[in-house]
């Protein structure tokens, strides 16, 4: 068993970096005419910072006397006390502006304190961001000179259409660049990031015109050769046919003849395997592709996606393309109830996926129709819709079903909300009340997405107009 007693040893180091007759090395910060003497113990020094132990090892060996002297001169006086009660003491004072917060992260970098790097970034992404992407470029100065911090880095991938309004993009240098694009969270379309990169490598080469129907060979080996880094952290495959054709195809020979020809392929071909080594899709935040109360996995999303596009779910390749984009048409608790409003609000649009929050339980199901919906009293045909469940947003605990009798796949009638046959029942007795009846019933669909075959209540619902994003 052991006891830790910290805030009293914290309170004791604090008393020996006040104490002015046991230190053994000076350090001489800031600049003229903003300078000051800081007495210290290069015992703890060394135990806290590398970078000081590297300096302090330096010293001694130039100098025989017993005590050491050292200069600091890009650290603010005010700012290395702040500092130093953190070595000492392990105690943060946060009473500062957003500017010397900033100024304290560059120099706690600078000292190599990881421990308070990662938290004073942390802390500065979670509380002052609005602050730092409006000042980004200020922010970018301070810390330009850091080797270590992924603070901008993290920021940009985070915040890309409010950093980039405000900051020259093209202004990054080439590391900062290539260490944006790896991120794997970087939440920026795959087709924005390729755009941006091309700008940047315009930037780079402004006797090049933006139009690459006027490019020669030269030209385009000038670009390639700007590019020959950044290229491999693209992820062309998880592009769009358009976006492949419209944004990509112009500049194919900036690619490598390889990575082109397979893009090609799997363009043409969704099941077609690449020989590349094929990068992931990045992690894009859910609430960028839907606005759900009811999905919270962004896995779901995409399974829904590749079952629109008729993808097979086991093909590791397919499953890269980029999702769709969910348009909400009508939520129940916020919209209301009723058929009435289920048709006002969703009638006449193709497309469309539903949700269905089953209460009392962790399972929504809901369905695709590619069809519009309508209020006429007859049957929708189609051969495209499925419908499906999901158990606690996972992926790996859904079932997705097709439409087995395409002349029933959905059902129009003005006291109908949207109905997948008779297999996904949403029914009121009057159009203007609240639904009364919803039930599941395998008819019209190949495969049974309940256990059981019963009425239940909802919770909410949701439907959403899918748009290629």
């Amino acid at each position: 068993m052991s006891v830790q007693f910290l805030s009293k040893l914290s309170q004791n180091y604090i008393e020996l970096l006040n104490d002015d007759e046991y230190y053994d090395v000076t350090i001489e910060v800031g600049d003229d005419p903003n300078v000051r003497i800081f007495r210290a113990h290069k015992n703890i020094l060394c135990y806290r910072s590398s970078y000081l132990r590297r300096i302090l090892a330096s010293n001694n060996r130039n100098n025989n006397n017993n005590l050491v002297h050292i200069r600091l001169p890009n650290i603010s006086p005010e700012n290395f006390q702040i500092i130093l009660e953190y070595i000492y003491g392990g105690i943060l004072s946060l009473n500062v502006d957003d500017t010397d917060f900033l100024k304290i992260l560059a120099a706690a970098d600078k000292l190599n304190l990881q421990e308070l790097v990662d938290y004073l970034q942390k802390y500065l992404i979670e509380n002052e961001s609005e602050w730092i992407v409006q000042n980004f470029g200020f922010t970018k100065q301070i810390i330009s000179n850091s080797n270590n911090l992924e603070f901008c880095t993290n920021l940009m991938a985070q915040f890309p259409e409010k950093i980039l309004l405000s900051f020259n993009f093209t202004s990054l240098s080439e590391r900062s660049l290539i260490s944006l694009i790896k991120k794997d969270d970087l939440q920026m379309k795959e087709a924005e990031i390729w755009e941006h990169v091309l700008k940047w490598g315009l930037a780079q080469n402004p006797t090049l015109i933006l139009d690459p129907e006027t490019w020669s060979d030269d030209d385009f080996e000038t670009m390639k050769n700007t590019l020959q880094n950044c290229l491999p952290l693209i992820r062309f495959f998880s592009l769009s046919s358009r976006e492949f054709s419209q944004k990509v195809r112009p500049y194919q020979k900036v690619l490598k003849r390889e990575l082109y020809e397979n893009l090609v392929d799997s363009f043409m071909d969704p099941d077609s395997k690449p020989n590349e080594n094929v990068l992931l899709p990045r992690n894009i935040k859910i609430e960028k592709i839907i606005d759900s109360k009811i999905v919270t996995s962004f896995g779901i999303v995409k399974t829904i996606s590749r079952q629109i596009d008729k993808m097979d779910v086991r093909n590791n390749f397919a499953h890269l393309k980029e999702s769709y984009k969910f348009k909400l048409l009508l939520r129940g608790s916020r919209d209301g109830f009723t058929a009435k409003k289920f048709h006002e609000l969703c009638d006449n649009k193709p497309n469309t996926v539903t949700f269905i929050k089953i209460e009392g339980t962790e399972e929504f199901v809901g369905g695709y129709n590619p069809i519009i919906w309508k209020s006429s009293g007859t049957w929708g045909e189609t051969k495209d819709s499925f419908i499906f469940s999901f158990k606690n947003n996972d992926v790996n605990n859904s079932i997705i079903s097709n439409v087995q009798d395409k002349n029933h796949a959905v059902v129009y009638s003005p006291r109908f909300g949207p109905q997948f046959g008779r297999d996904i029942f949403i029914y009121s007795s009057n159009e203007s009340t609240d639904y009364n009846t919803f039930h599941y019933m395998k008819n019209h669909y190949e495969k049974k997405i309940r256990d059981t075959e019963t009425r239940f209540s909802i919770e909410d619902y949701e439907v959403f107009q899918i748009i290629r994003g």
